[in-house]
């Protein structure tokens, strides 16, 4: 009997939803219909919020992008400093204070300030680049206030105690020790940085060598935060439900009183090295191979047909099931001769430098060569012949993935701090659509011919390297002879 009431209702069911298709439609269908709503491209990018910008008069700046269909909100300080500021002796100590931040301030311990977070069920991150440190929160849009508060108070006023200091001394170096083991793709671009701007700041580890880590100290770390963390060179920016005058009044209290500058911290500017630097290791799975040449800054106007170039060389992985059959005639290549495990091209760009090169990475340690030789004639074609609807293509692919990556509050303040470092304002996504489209494939030929073609190049390998070609031949097949 209960299984016949079960299938009696369900029958009743059945038949009310048949009788009623119409109403259960309305309840599952879009709101607005997308049958009747429907936006361009074009209209997407014009629907973005506007980001406000605020200078205050010591420097500091406040930068937003208010969504006020967000809950949540994202806040940070975005800080021109980083690996690039410090000196031989010092390397380290930024990525050593982002260690240090969160462990107690003059006025809250480290309980009070995980205590703090967690009551407004917040979150607390932070992390150091060559040229750029960021301390940022995540929480509710009611709690803005404490989340500045709190940062302003690890930035201005962290104690970093001795015990502090020698916690964190041995963790950094165990996590420079797990990098050297596990983080191959780390250790292969610290050997380009390394290489290619031998003895530049530039040129140095985020984290530092052991034995600088190993000698830091409590004045080390308090004359660099005094020489870098100014307000003229730091950002304030959020992004999702927030209010920009609100934030102003926020940074005023807790930035406002904060002295600028006396004088800007002199960088020099690195010379590219053409050189080549080979770890062997026989015991290791797979080669690393890097081919790069000196790229452009993020301000220089060819930094775009770069972006498209880099985009059109792509990048490839084995897993792919449609390898052969990609628009990148590199991964075609490396697909059909099996030369590689992955690659990846890079476009790297720094305030007045950059690196435009190949990371790859192969189980096929015998065909080194011909590994080389395929990135390296790839780039002679992009110098020489490229196809509007490669070009074409690459535009898009580049578009979707630099649009797909501002997904969320964190992404997007992100961004916003970084460029309003960078260019004093925010490139709006309709801005980076036109700089994108406005690249033509005479523009890269252009640009490989100038930076790519018989240019000097850096060669790394890492681990079983042993067929890796001589340098001199690297250097010499940057401009082959064709017959």
């Amino acid at each position: 009997m209960m299984l016949k009431c079960a299938a009696g209702s369900k029958a009743r069911l059945l038949r009310a939803a048949a009788g009623s298709s119409r109403s259960i439609s309305s309840l599952t269908a879009p709101n607005p219909s997308s049958k009747t709503v429907s936006f361009s491209y074009a209209q997407s990018l014009g629907n973005i919020p506007e980001t406000k910008v605020t200078r205050l008069p010591n420097g500091f700046t406040i930068a937003t992008e208010s969504n006020p269909n967000n809950q949540s909100a994202t806040v940070g300080v975005w800080i021109n400093s980083g690996s690039r500021y410090e000196s031989a002796k010092t390397n380290g100590t930024a990525h050593f204070f982002e260690h240090l931040a969160f462990k107690g301030t003059k006025s809250r311990t480290q309980i009070d300030l995980e205590r703090q977070i967690e009551s407004i069920g917040g979150n607390l991150g932070a992390y150091t680049s060559r040229e750029q440190s960021a301390f940022f929160a995540k929480a509710l849009s009611s709690d803005v206030s404490t989340a500045v508060d709190v940062l302003s108070d690890v930035i201005q006023r962290s104690t970093f105690t001795e015990d502090a200091i020698n916690q964190e001394r041995s963790v950094i170096l165990q996590e420079i020790e797990d990098i050297e083991k596990n983080n191959k793709d780390q250790v292969v671009f610290d050997h380009l940085h390394g290489s290619a701007f031998q003895g530049n700041a530039l040129g140095r580890p985020i984290a530092g060598h052991k034995e600088n880590i190993e000698s830091i100290t409590h004045g080390d770390i308090a004359n660099y935060l005094e020489s870098n963390f100014t307000p003229d060179r730091m950002v304030l920016s959020a992004a999702g439900g927030v209010d920009h005058d609100a934030l102003v009044k926020l940074a005023e209290k807790h930035f406002g009183s904060l002295a600028p500058a006396a004088s800007a911290p002199k960088v020099l500017k690195p010379t590219f090295v053409g050189s080549e630097l080979r770890a062997r290791y026989d015991d290791q799975p797979a080669a690393h191979l890097i081919l790069a040449v000196e790229g452009v800054s993020y301000t220089n106007p060819d930094y775009w047909p770069l972006l498209v170039a880099q985009s059109l060389i792509g990048s490839w992985d084995q897993s792919l099931g449609a390898s052969k059959h990609l628009s990148s005639k590199l991964a075609q290549v490396i697909a059909k001769n099996h030369l590689a495990n992955s690659f990846s091209a890079f476009n790297t760009t720094y305030s007045d430098t950059g690196f435009f090169g190949v990371y790859a990475v192969t189980e096929n340690k015998t065909d080194l060569d011909d590994l080389t030789n395929s990135i390296q004639q790839e780039w002679h074609r992009l110098a020489m012949g490229v196809t509007d609807a490669e070009v074409f293509r690459a535009k898009n692919q580049l578009k979707t993935a630099t649009l797909l990556a501002l997904q969320g509050t964190n992404a997007i303040a992100d961004d916003i701090g970084r460029q309003v470092l960078t260019f004093g304002k925010r490139i709006t996504p309709w801005e980076l659509d036109g700089l994108i489209e406005a690249v033509t494939p005479a523009d890269i030929m252009r640009v490989a011919a100038k930076y790519v073609y018989d240019k000097e190049v850096v060669a790394i390998g890492y681990g079983p390297v042993e067929a890796m070609q001589d340098f001199t031949r690297i250097r010499a097949a940057m401009s082959p002879v064709y017959w």
